[in-house]
């Protein structure tokens, strides 16, 4: 009997991939995997209304715990704390400072569930690895998953081909509904649990306040571009990614407003009162390229945010390494900091993070 580790997260989709392959005939390890720690890094600590109650990373070792004895599999619990600050907290923040949109979920999965994860199933003997991830593993290539509203690849381009041999992906050809139907056949106590949503260590909280804790606010001029005029203060740039429109509260102004630009040497963030064509580019420069795929295509699909639709592109591979995504047609806010992910139909190609942005062969001043 194959032996099959699977990340428990203490969520439905993992829930359900455990049975899933305790069905196909897999002898089925959980494994939790503790990545932060709220009572030194989160904002529990002298919020009186929070220091009593149950972290929300304990809540899910909890519900994990609890399906894995439904289900009669045993669960280890791994701590990547210190990994996790390392490798995902750590650029971030960096990220951040560089006035960049970074994508930590991303990251995440290279670092820790596809590495560190990996190498510890395999002491426990593991044949495969398996997550909850909406995707799909089909002749070393991976696919995006059947329930196209919940596909992750996206968030798994940067994972290397080697990393995803041997990887399960058991709930890739089920939609979200079906999901949560067998996880109430089965009387799983995280049936109806909400899906979380945002950063995975931010979670609930205010991001503005959590990022108090780690990087200094420094508050800044607020201008019209076409005008030029200072409207306001924002309350530091990281605060801000482009093409935002909600949670401005910029100047007390009513009028319809967005974000189009940062200029982090002046400490300047750029809005517009409705010129989109502040937003659109027709080229990126991307770097950390990495394909899963063997094909190194001229033309494809791409992605530039997460459930965006699909681009057409035109690739030009450059000497540094770096990928030229041309994409005539315009996109509006591609972001610096976001991932930029190919695909080819259904395969997922790879990707890389967007370094800078162009229109008319120029990089963009106010990015």
């Amino acid at each position: 009997m194959k032996k099959v580790v699977i990340g428990m997260s203490g969520g439905v989709d993992s829930s359900v991939a455990a049975i899933l392959l305790k069905q196909q005939g897999y002898e089925v390890i959980g494994l939790f995997m503790r990545n932060w720690d709220t009572s030194i890094n989160g904002d529990y600590l002298g919020n009186p209304d929070l220091e009593n109650s149950i972290c929300p990373q304990e809540q899910d070792y909890n519900d994990a715990l609890a399906v894995c004895q439904k289900l009669s599999i045993p669960l280890h619990r791994i701590d990547f704390v210190k990994e996790y600050w390392d490798y995902v907290f750590t650029y971030f923040l960096e990220e951040l400072e560089k006035g960049r949109t970074p994508n930590p979920d991303i990251m995440c999965n290279k670092y820790i569930k596809f590495d560190m994860f990996a190498k510890e199933a395999k002491k426990l003997g593991a044949d495969f690895i398996a997550t909850g991830h909406y995707a799909r593993m089909e002749n070393g290539k991976l696919l995006r998953a059947l329930d196209q509203n919940k596909d992750q690849t996206y968030f798994l381009s940067q994972v290397t081909k080697e990393q995803l041999e041997n990887v399960l992906f058991p709930i890739g050809e089920l939609e979200k509904k079906e999901v949560r139907k067998i996880a109430e056949e089965h009387h799983l106590i995280t049936a109806d649990k909400k899906d979380s949503t945002g950063i995975c260590f931010i979670g609930e909280r205010n991001f503005t306040k959590f990022l108090e804790n780690y990087l200094p606010n420094l508050p800044g001029d607020v201008v019209e571009i076409d005008s030029q005029e200072v409207i306001g203060k924002h309350i530091g740039l990281m605060y801000y990614t482009i093409g935002q429109r909600r949670g401005l509260n910029i100047g007390g102004s009513k009028e319809r407003m967005f974000v189009v630009g940062k200029d982090l040497k002046k400490n300047i963030l750029y809005i517009s009162y409705g010129n989109t064509e502040y937003l659109l580019s027709d080229s990126c420069i991307v770097d950390m390229v990495n394909f899963i795929s063997d094909k190194r295509p001229t033309s494809c699909t791409a992605k530039f945010r997460y459930r965006q639709p699909d681009n057409k592109v035109e690739l030009e591979y450059l000497e540094d390494g770096t990928l030229l995504v041309k994409y005539p047609q315009k996109v509006k806010a591609v972001t610096p900091g976001q991932a930029c992910v190919l695909y080819d139909g259904e395969e997922c190609l790879g990707g890389g993070i967007i370094k800078e942005v162009r229109k008319n062969q120029q990089k963009l001043w106010y990015l």
